[in-house]
């Protein structure tokens, strides 16, 4: 077992997998990272699945009957991935139960085409919750303007939230405040606070993307100085707004009555640019009460070669802000480039979604034709 990997849970780092597939569930891989390399949570999405269902022969006999049944695209994917998701949840219930529920969490995705549309998307949170039907699920909603209101409409339902798509503070002030409007309304609905949970996904390694490009056209000797340094900058801010948030007298009320806080978690932690050191976006962003969910390959490198430097977020805020500044005055508005993010962000997993539809829809016509 990893040293490191053990320093990181130690230091209060929950790592999860940012991956799940029919194989890694029937041959025990998942149990072997729950076993091996601290593995304490899966998260999924539309990519995850659509290339799971193009690699092998683990879905061929459900699709079949599938297809004998004559189900549609949506439905035939629904019943795919709550599959996976169910049995996900089942490997990792030992680590849901002796974390009193905090860890042991798989999260699936409500439908993207619905990111804009609120009361839809509540909805289809309540189903997927009802279809999986386990205690440890986490039902990931983007954090649209108009999903806001959905996230805080679903917490108050009693289903724990995986809020997905954050790029910027505002919206994660946001986000924060919708958790707690939840567990306010859920309080008052007589429901346990204690068993309703929450990760708010910070997306980290897309801001280094968009504003290195920025920062590459500029050329300078001062771009080139902030480049690789902004992601790390924002989601430190990020952490920073999370210590206001719950240190403050509307969260030590819902506290006092069992609620948990919503811990950051770090999303989009792989390495885009193969110049920066591919576990950067996990070792610089080590803090008590988060999440780091990771990629196989990001997973192992920190393994491999990683270099614990304990807690490397507490304290950084000015130098931070510095980076933010640098940046305003270069010309690039952290604003500008989150909110175009979120834009993209929702597209591509709308995009992601299709294909997946796509895939599926090849894989009940070439089933149904080989009866």
């Amino acid at each position: 077992m990893s040293e490191i990997l053990s320093q990181l849970s130690e230091a209060g780092v929950a790592i999860w997998l940012d991956d799940l597939s029919r194989d890694r569930l029937r041959t025990g891989n998942l149990a072997e990272l729950v076993k091996d390399k601290h593995v304490v949570g899966v998260t999924t999405n539309p990519s995850i699945f659509e290339k799971a269902l193009s690699e092998g022969d683990a879905y061929d006999d459900q699709v079949r009957d599938l297809s004998l049944r004559k189900l549609g695209v949506d439905e035939a994917v629904r019943s795919v991935t709550t599959y996976d998701v169910r049995w996900a949840c089942d490997v990792l219930k030992p680590v849901y139960d002796g974390s009193d529920g905090l860890d042991g969490r798989v999260s699936i995705e409500v439908d993207p085409r619905l990111a804009h549309d609120t009361d839809t998307t509540t909805a289809e949170a309540k189903a997927l919750w009802w279809l999986v039907d386990r205690p440890n699920l986490f039902i990931k909603i983007p954090a649209t303007r108009e999903g806001i209101q959905a996230i805080e409409d679903t917490l108050a339902e009693g289903i724990s939230v995986n809020v997905t798509l954050i790029f910027s503070l505002t919206r994660y002030t946001d986000v924060m405040n919708a958790y707690l409007g939840g567990l306010e309304r859920a309080k008052a609905a007589g429901k346990d606070l204690h068993g309703i949970t929450s990760v708010a996904s910070f997306f980290v390694s897309r801001v280094d993307t968009e504003i290195d490009k920025r920062l590459d056209k500029l050329g300078t000797a001062e771009a080139k100085a902030v480049r690789g340094k902004a992601a790390i900058a924002n989601a430190r801010l990020a952490y920073e707004a999370y210590e206001e948030i719950f240190s403050s007298d509307r969260w030590k009320a819902l506290e006092a009555a069992g609620a948990r806080p919503q811990r950051p978690l770090w999303a989009s932690t792989g390495v885009k640019d193969p110049a920066y050191d591919d576990t950067q976006y996990v070792l610089q962003l080590v803090a008590p009460g988060t999440v780091n969910t990771m990629p196989e390959p990001t997973l192992n490198a920190v393994a491999d070669h990683g270099v614990f430097k304990g807690d490397t977020v507490s304290g950084t805020y000015d130098d931070a802000r510095a980076v933010v500044a640098d940046l305003d005055k270069l010309g690039i508005s952290f604003v500008e480039v989150t909110e175009l993010l979120e834009v993209e962000a929702v597209q591509k997993f709308e995009q992601s979604w299709a294909n997946l539809g796509e895939r599926m829809a090849e894989q009940l016509e070439s089933k149904g034709t080989s009866q």
